[in-house]
């Protein structure tokens, strides 16, 4: 009889102890399943002596793979030690993960270092029932040799679990157990002893009395050393903080992309000293050959013990459960940071997503609590790419996933990014949206993306993230103009969002014609009336403004506000908006007579309709601020201002570029009122956050900056500007 194939976790392939189920000799007939046996033949005499009466060999040993590389683990040794430490019946530990991350090498290692304790230390790769009963048999055989020509499988199989029985101080190790079913009549005769078992499966344990340990991925230094031990057999991996040499260039950033699992660093680092590459070049075949490279193994390796081999053995488990391998290619899509089990509502009815997501958890390709799902990046990136010879990854599956995977996001998202109370939620699944646009082309953007890029590059903005911003807005107008017709509102409105940004990131040049130009085109296909026709109106009036052009820019706003207040009503906040927006170019053109009594109005109707905290109600609140100082009173102008900053500190956050507007519009006021000791020290730490928020070259960073330059020099000349934020 062959023996099964050696199991996929397992350190190294190996061959079990050929047997044969027959004997020379004729006429016999086996009783299965005791120790009883009626043959025509005369057997030896050990055939027929009682299992108990037999002590083990010394040193009764077979633990494949126990000279492999083995870095770290410490504590996960010690888990293991005291989990198997107790004496008394038989103690089990069960040792489960994701394919690859290192259990039957951990296992190995534990083994080993138990044989001068234990005896026998038996290894049985346990991954159906008849590979527990061939690792039975050659047990069997290693504690009675002289029974190879006497007995059957079967037999054999009996007369070591009757052994194990009836003595205790032995390890049996079963790997790779695929269903605990296997295992259980085992476990359920041995009375004392110990059991390691190592799976994929990280449920069904509890049945079986077991301790169970969960492994994870190594910590960067190990994946490191277990790199460099493979790859560059002769060095050592250099301490942290020092050089890297040559041959392992790009080694941090390739164990961080391996996503620090043992089988990946493996497997890329015999390929590495087999073909002499450098960490950098093996991550460059990756980005360009992914499919290639993670189902490729070194010569010598065993081609079985691929990643991409492993993880669909597991996935073949699953075709059980449809929606499991439906749910890992949708997930693959996404952040390896936590993804919400939000986002999946509405992808399935829920007993069914439950179900598919407990199967995917249960094999570890998933990691699950009451909140979130965690992926492995490595599963991500192998579950995305397409192989015509896997039938999980075919390439019209994951197309659909990739799309799939857009809309939830999408159905995920708040609908509102202006309002503070939906920032949480549009913060934890930026990392998923960012990860889902980067790894396609624009080309290849789902026809429904619009609404997710355009809102993303939105918030975006609102947070003061312009650049970024605008490559969702960008890529949003490509995306738009390919797949509609150009009166179709989608492009409208993206052009809409496209100017507003250019004009928040300054650039002046590009966002004026652009919001002509679409503000004609709203006005032919929309009508002049149309609400976003009026909030196009007003933000090329804002425009006109921020060029010093108020020759444009206070009539388009006074004929606006007309028009808001006519079509939306006198309360409506777009309209509030206009009014308070026009009270600004009023303060800009110097008019302070029309602009304080406009603010001081349209301030108290944000109030009352929108509310204390609401952000354009602290927007209203800081130019009012700023036009009591342009005026010269600073007994009302500092109060409002410091006020103000409070409330944006707690509504907004400290790091939000309202709130760095509020503190520069304040230093000035105490510059203004010749109170250097506070301006200063604002200034500066002002200009830090800045920096840090928003980057050098965005241009409330360059106010502050040139505020901070004119406090230094003790002038009170004005120059300082105002970002209403």
């Amino acid at each position: 009889m062959t023996a099964p194939p050696a199991a996929a976790d397992s350190p190294n392939r190996r061959s079990h102890v050929q047997l044969d189920a027959t004997v020379s000799g004729q006429g016999r007939v086996y009783q299965a399943g005791g120790d009883q046996i009626v043959n025509q033949t005369v057997l030896p005499e050990a055939a027929l002596r009682p299992v108990s009466e037999r002590a083990a060999p010394s040193a009764t040993v077979n633990v494949p793979g126990h000279r492999q590389v083995f870095v770290g683990r410490g504590d996960e040794l010690a888990a293991l030690e005291a989990a198997l430490g107790g004496s008394g019946p038989v103690v089990v530990a069960a040792v489960h993960g994701l394919g690859g991350i290192g259990k039957s090498t951990l296992a190995a290692h534990f083994a080993v270092t138990q044989t001068g304790a234990c005896n026998p230390v038996w290894w049985i790769t346990a991954d159906s029932a008849t590979g527990m009963q061939a690792g039975l048999a050659a047990l069997a055989l290693a504690l009675q040799p002289e029974l190879a020509a006497a007995l059957p499988l079967e037999a054999l199989a009996e007369r070591a679990t009757g052994w194990l029985a009836a003595h205790e101080g032995w390890l049996l190790i079963l790997d790779n157990v695929t269903d605990p079913a296997d295992v259980a009549p085992l476990l359920g005769r041995t009375l004392a002893g110990r059991v390691l078992v190592t799976s994929r499966l990280g449920q069904g344990w509890h049945h079986l009395g077991a301790r169970v340990l969960r492994l994870d991925v190594l910590e960067e230094a190990e994946a490191l050393e277990l790199l460099t031990r493979i790859a560059t057999p002769r060095q050592h991996a250099p301490a942290p903080g020092t050089q890297m040499p040559e041959a392992l260039d790009g080694a941090i950033e390739l164990v961080r992309e391996l996503g620090y699992l043992p089988l990946a660093i493996e497997q890329a680092a015999a390929y590495l000293h087999q073909a002499r590459l450098t960490p950098r070049a093996y991550l460059n075949l990756l980005t360009e050959y992914p499919a290639v490279m993670y189902d490729q193994a070194a010569e010598g390796n065993d081609a079985e013990r691929t990643i991409a081999r492993v993880w669909r053995l597991t996935v073949d488990r699953l075709t059980h459960t449809p929606l499991a391998g439906d749910l890992l290619r949708i997930l693959a899509w996404y952040g390896a940071e936590p993804i919400p089990r939000s986002v999946l509502d509405g992808l399935a009815d829920p007993p069914q997503l439950q179900q598919a997501l407990g199967a995917l958890a249960a094999y570890s390709m998933i990691t699950l609590d009451d909140a979130v799902i965690t992926v492995h990046r490595l599963v991500q990136a192998v579950a995305r790419t397409p192989d015509p010879d896997d039938p999980h990854r075919q390439a019209t599956d994951i197309d659909t996933a990739r799309t799939r995977a857009i809309r939830l996001l999408d159905q995920a998202r708040p609908h509102e990014y202006e309002i503070p109370a939906s920032w949480p939620q549009w913060r934890t699944l930026l990392p998923h949206i960012d990860a889902v646009f980067e790894r396609m082309s624009p080309e290849t953007d789902a026809i429904d993306a619009d609404d997710l890029l355009r809102n993303t590059g939105l918030f975006l903005e609102s947070q003061g993230a312009i650049g970024r911003a605008l490559i969702y807005l960008e890529r949003c107008m490509t995306l738009v103009q390919r797949v509609y017709d150009l009166d179709h509102p989608a492009v409208l409105v993206t052009r809409a969002s496209l100017a507003y940004a250019y004009d928040a990131a300054g650039d002046l040049g590009r966002a004026i014609p652009l919001m002509e130009h679409n503000l004609a085109e709203e006005e032919r296909i929309l009508g002049p009336e149309h609400p976003n026709t009026l909030a196009s109106r007003s933000n090329l009036a804002g425009a006109y403004e921020a060029a010093g052009d108020l020759a444009r820019a206070i009539p388009l706003y006074e004929a606006t506000l007309a028009d808001c207040e006519r079509v939306l009503g006198a309360d409506h906040p777009r309209t509030l908006t206009s009014r308070s927006n026009l009270a600004c170019a009023y303060e800009a053109a110097g008019d302070l007579a029309r602009a304080i009594p406009l603010y001081e109005a349209t301030l108290s109707d944000f109030e009352r309709v929108l509310g204390a905290d609401h952000p354009h109600t602290l927007t209203c609140r800081n130019n009012l601020a700023y036009a009591y100082e342009t005026a010269g009173d600073l007994g009302r102008a500092i109060p409002l201002f410091e006020a103000t900053l409070a409330e944006r500190e707690r509504v907004l956050g400290p790091d939000h570029p309202s709130t760095l507007t509020s503190r520069n519009n304040l230093a000035c006021a105490y510059r203004a009122a010749g109170d250097l000791s506070r301006a200063i020290p604002l200034y500066e730490a002002t200009v830090s956050d800045c920096e840090r928020v928003l980057g050098l070259h965005h241009p409330t960073t360059q106010v502050v900056q040139e505020n901070l330059k004119a406090a230094i020099r003790r002038t009170q000349s004005g120059q300082r500007g105002r970002v209403d934020g």
